[in-house]
């Protein structure tokens, strides 16, 4: 879903806009579903999802990152069946004004549309496939070198915060476009809760793209994996 700007001014507008700083932090945190929306969708899905789920996730529903699809990037993959991709735009609420709203917004989007040295720049949203999650491509400046891969996806991981037991390792997909990835722990405060993520990082010559897997818990993580093998196996240059 796409990052709007800030609504300014009256106070019917300062309402808009913390509804939409509300709705930002529920795109890009993917945490904003609540405990009966899991159950349906996971819980009470679960019996299905491993039989179904996962074997209808590695069937192709399509393709981002080349010019004209959802999301132009510097690399190319492909989706998973039902999954829903949707470029973020990254120009922060704001504009001039420089009340307390409008600085509230643009912290809040600084802060979830940057990692590290990483930019939001995709998110493939996983409910209509019927898991509550996303996978995030992110990408960077360009400059970088492919021996530059591991390093990068480290300040990723780190920009995150609450991470833990990273395991980094080396993959090729079918179309032989080399990376790193990271399989690791986050614990969020907030929650009280620690679950597993990944994250994948190819180097392009127009700069890295990482992209992420988290997931509401572990089970999700875990039943969306095969949505992330496809566009890591699937993975090359335009």
């Amino acid at each position: 879903m796409a990052v709007g700007r800030a609504v300014r001014g009256t106070a019917s507008a300062q309402v808009a806009l913390l509804a939409q700083v509300a709705l930002l932090v529920g795109v890009l945190a993917g945490c904003s579903e609540d405990s009966t929306e899991k159950s349906s969708a996971s819980a009470g899905g679960s019996a299905t999802a491993s039989a179904e789920g996962s074997e209808a996730a590695v069937e192709s529903g399509g393709s981002v990152g080349a010019a004209g699809s959802a999301c132009e990037l510097p690399v190319t993959f492909d989706t998973a069946e039902k999954w829903q991709p949707e470029g973020i735009e990254t120009e922060a609420p704001g504009g001039g004004s420089g009340s307390d709203e409008d600085d509230l917004a643009a912290e809040l989007a600084e802060g979830l549309l940057h990692q590290g040295p990483f930019t939001a720049a995709c998110e493939i949203d996983a409910k209509p496939a019927g898991n509550i999650g996303f996978i995030r491509v992110w990408t960077g400046e360009a400059g970088a070198k492919e021996g530059d891969a591991e390093a990068l996806l480290k300040e990723f991981v780190a920009a995150e915060g609450g991470t833990s037991k990273a395991k980094y390792s080396a993959f090729s997909s079918d179309s032989d476009v080399s990376g790193t990835e990271v399989e690791y722990l986050y614990t969020s405060e907030a929650l009280d809760e620690t679950k597993k993520e990944r994250a994948f990082i190819a180097v392009t010559p127009d700069g890295p793209v990482v992209v992420h897997l988290g997931g509401l818990d572990t089970q999700e993580h875990e039943e969306m994996l095969p949505a992330y093998e496809l566009a890591r196996r699937t993975l090359r240059m335009p």
